[in-house]
C-alpha cells in the first residue's frame, strides 16, 4: 500500500513499506522511482521492513520548492526515516547512493549504509562535464524540453555517445526516461560530477558503510566506489562479478550481499 507523507517544505512523497524487521530505505538514482527498486525490495522483505519512495518530482511525489536543492532531498530522506520510526539503514544506487551518503554526512539517523556505484569524480584527471551542465539542464526542464534534458544528461553527464542516444530515442523505454526529466537536475546537483568527490567529509562518516560495484561497470564508477571504501573509516568494499550499473534489474545477488551487511 502506498502512503503519502509530507516533507519539511510541504512536498508530498509517495512511500511504500513492505516486509518485517529492521527498516531499510532503498533510494534509486537518475531515471529511477520506487518501481525500479521494488524488485530488490521484494528480495529483502523477508528479513527487513523495506521502504521505497519516489524522490521529489517523480511519479507519485510532487515538488513544492521554487528551485532545486540538495538540502530538500536530504529533508525528504529524513521524512521517510521518521515515517518508519526515526532510525533506519539505507541503500542507495547511483545518484541515490550519493544522496544517502550526503544524508549521513548531514547527520541523519541512519545506522548502516550500503551504496552501489556512486557517480562521484574520484580523479582530477578524469574527464568531467562542464560546470554549467546543471544550469543548462535546468533551462531545458523549465522550457518543457524533456527530450533535450534527457539527451543532455545522458551525453554530457553520463557519457553516452550520440548515436546510442538516437537508438534509445527510437525504443519503447524513452518515454519512461522522459517522464523523469524534471528531476534530473537533482541527480546532477547532488553528484556534482564537475568537481572532485568530498573526500574530507566522507572521511568523517562514523557509521558502517558497504561500497559495491560490478566488475563490468564503467571504469569511473568502479574508481568512485573504491574511493568511497578507501576514504570512509572502516568501510567494506565488495565487487560483484558479471554485474554493471543495471544491477537493479537482477536484484537477487545484490539482495544476498545487503542481507548479510544489514543483518
Amino acid at each position: 500500500m502506498t502512503e503519502n507523507i509530507t516533507s519539511k517544505d510541504g512536498t508530498t512523497l509517495a512511500v511504500d513499506v513492505i516486509g518485517q524487521g529492521a527498516p531499510v530505505v532503498l533510494v534509486g538514482g537518475a531515471f529511477n522511482d520506487r518501481s525500479t527498486v521494488a524488485g530488490l525490495g521484494a528480495e529483502l522483505a523477508s528479513a527487513f521492513t523495506v521502504v521505497t519512495y519516489d524522490r521529489r518530482g517523480r511519479v507519485g511525489s510532487d515538488d513544492r520548492s521554487e528551485d532545486y536543492s540538495v538540502a530538500n532531498e536530504v529533508d525528504d530522506l529524513a521524512a521517510v526515516v521518521e515515517h518508519v520510526g526515526g532510525r533506519a539503514s539505507a541503500f542507495g544506487h547511483s545518484s541515490g547512493a550519493v544522496l544517502v551518503l550526503e544524508g549521513v554526512m548531514r547527520g541523519l539517523p541512519v545506522d548502516r549504509v550500503a551504496v552501489y556505484e556512486p557517480p562521484y569524480c574520484a580523479d582530477e584527471n578524469q574527464p568531467r562535464p562542464a560546470a554549467d551542465v546543471y544550469d543548462r539542464l535546468k533551462a531545458l526542464v523549465a522550457a518543457g524540453d524533456r527530450d533535450g534534458a534527457v539527451e543532455l544528461f545522458l551525453h554530457e553527464g553520463v557519457g553516452v555517445p550520440a548515436e546510442a542516444i538516437a537508438g534509445m530515442k527510437a525504443g519503447a523505454g524513452w518515454a519512461f526516461l522522459a517522464d523523469k526529466a524534471p528531476s534530473l537536475p537533482y541527480d546532477v546537483l547532488v553528484s556534482a560530477p564537475w568537481q572532485l568527490m568530498p573526500f574530507d567529509r566522507l572521511a568523517g562518516i562514523g557509521v558502517p558503510v558497504l561500497a559495491v560495484y560490478g566488475d563490468q561497470t564503467a571504469p569511473n564508477l568502479a574508481e568512485a566506489t573504491k574511493a568511497v571504501a578507501a576514504t570512509v573509516p572502516g568501510a567494506e568494499l565488495t565487487v560483484m562479478p558479471g554485474e554493471d550499473h543495471g544491477v537493479l534489474q537482477r536484484p537477487a545477488a545484490l539482495a544476498r550481499i545487503l542481507t548479510t551487511f544489514f543483518g
